[in-house]
């Protein structure tokens, strides 16, 4: 009796195991939902401006006059009559060296001059006298003749006592060495009291003028049609003679700041075959000095307008095998690729040609997910950078601006709320820039 309960309770075991081993089997998980496919996106409007065409080039600043004095005749260095780093004008004096042997020499010179010409006054007394004589045969002509020559000589030397006498006088005015043109002074190279000689390779100033001052600097030969375009047609077309030459704007080298604005003055007449390049010169005022000599600067050339067209954050714009795309967001918040052809890319905005519209909502983030007809979610705005308001040329895109989350989705954005569309996205001022 004891073994048959003992039976039945194993067969019940068994029983109950293969019973959950069958629901095991056969149990079928209940079908998930369909996954989320909507893609958050950074979007970004189409807006039309105006974008002024730049070429860029680093550039190398030039005085428009760099001198340096020295002297031109030697002595001792009695006075030195300007302050290191003072601006002068053209002939204001510099330094004195010793005038006394240049006096002394000069009042040789004239006395020697003295002696001369009372000596040919003499002579050509006695060669009008002897040319008397000779006319009535009392001396022979030979005689007439060498006296002749004596004054002839005499007169010679006369003329050179001269020249010495205004040698001697420019010693004498060159021992005062003035400035030759105008400008600033640098660090002097001698003290008073050095002997110095004539034409010394170290001189004994520097002086520069940087009001104005030239900036030159390379382009790329392949911008040589834009850079004609702009300056030639000045010589030919009596119209474009009128206008200013092209404005040349010189930045710092970290591109933050504007140091100052010319215009282009010229273009070399040959490319370089070395380098590929063309160099351009262009002309500053300067008049605040902020432009240096030999100071390295970015050198940027408009060389023209373009008025009233398309453009776009180039974050925006993508390369595919057939050439150039965009996403453009439509009001349902689906995309469609759009083929599109650009023109000149600043780094701040890529001017679109053909193929998008001023007011159309495009794709900055996110693109590498989307395909055509993918379903997005807006999770940030862009704006599109206004080139007239931008600062600086190192300011490439302005910062996304995140969108609230308010029930998945935020009102006002592309296809949700009254009034909404891809058109019409929130002020990028008034939006949160930290998400839920």
């Amino acid at each position: 009796m004891a073994q048959s309960s003992r039976t039945r309770f194993v067969l019940l075991i068994v029983l109950l195991a293969a019973a959950f081993g069958l629901y095991k089997v056969f149990d079928k998980p209940k079908p998930a939902g369909p996954p989320d496919m909507t893609i958050p996106v950074s979007v970004a409007r189409a807006i039309s401006q105006d974008v002024p065409h730049y070429l860029q080039g680093i550039g190398t600043v030039q005085a428009s006059a760099d001198v340096l004095v020295t002297s031109r005749v030697g002595g001792t260095l009695m006075d030195i009559c300007f302050t290191e780093g003072q601006r002068v004008r053209e002939g204001d004096l510099l330094a004195q060296i010793d005038p006394r042997p240049f006096e002394a020499a000069l009042a040789q010179a004239k006395g020697t001059l003295a002696r001369d010409e009372a000596e040919l006054a003499n002579a050509r007394k006695d060669m009008r006298r002897y040319a008397k004589l000779a006319a009535k045969d009392y001396v022979a002509r030979q005689t007439y003749d060498q006296q002749a020559a004596q004054v002839a000589q005499l007169e010679g030397t006369v003329a050179a006592d001269r020249a010495n006498v205004r040698a001697a006088e420019l010693d004498l005015v060159y021992s005062r060495i003035t400035a030759p043109v105008s400008g600033r002074l640098g660090l002097r190279t001698v003290d008073k009291g050095s002997l110095i000689t004539a034409n010394d390779a170290t001189g004994i100033v520097r002086i520069t003028e940087v009001t104005p001052c030239y900036v030159v600097f390379p382009l790329p030969e392949v911008y040589v049609p834009l850079l004609t375009e702009a300056v030639y047609l000045r010589d030919h077309d009596p119209a474009a003679a009128a206008k200013p030459m092209p404005t040349v704007e010189a930045w710092s080298r970290d591109q933050k700041t504007c140091l100052a604005t010319g215009e282009l003055l010229t273009v070399d007449n040959r490319i370089d075959t070395a380098t590929g390049t063309v160099m351009l010169k262009a002309i500053f005022a300067n008049e605040n000095e902020r432009l240096f000599p030999n100071e390295f600067v970015n050198a940027r050339v408009r060389v023209r307008t373009l008025k009233n067209v398309v453009t776009v954050p180039p974050a925006a714009v993508q390369i595919g095998s057939s050439g150039n795309y965009v996403f453009v967001v439509g009001a349902d918040d689906t995309v469609t690729l759009r083929p599109v052809t650009t023109s000149i890319n600043t780094g701040a905005v890529t001017v679109i040609e053909k193929g998008l519209a001023a007011d159309e909502i495009i794709v900055v983030d996110g693109i590498d997910r989307l395909r055509q007809g993918s379903k997005v979610r807006v999770a940030a705005t862009v704006e599109t950078v206004r080139l007239a308001a931008r600062p600086s040329p190192m300011q490439v895109e302005n910062m996304p601006v995140l969108l609230k989350d308010q029930q998945g989705r935020r009102q006002g954005t592309p296809g949700h709320g009254p009034g909404t569309g891809p058109g019409k996205t929130t002020d990028a001022h008034t939006e949160s820039r930290t998400a839920d």
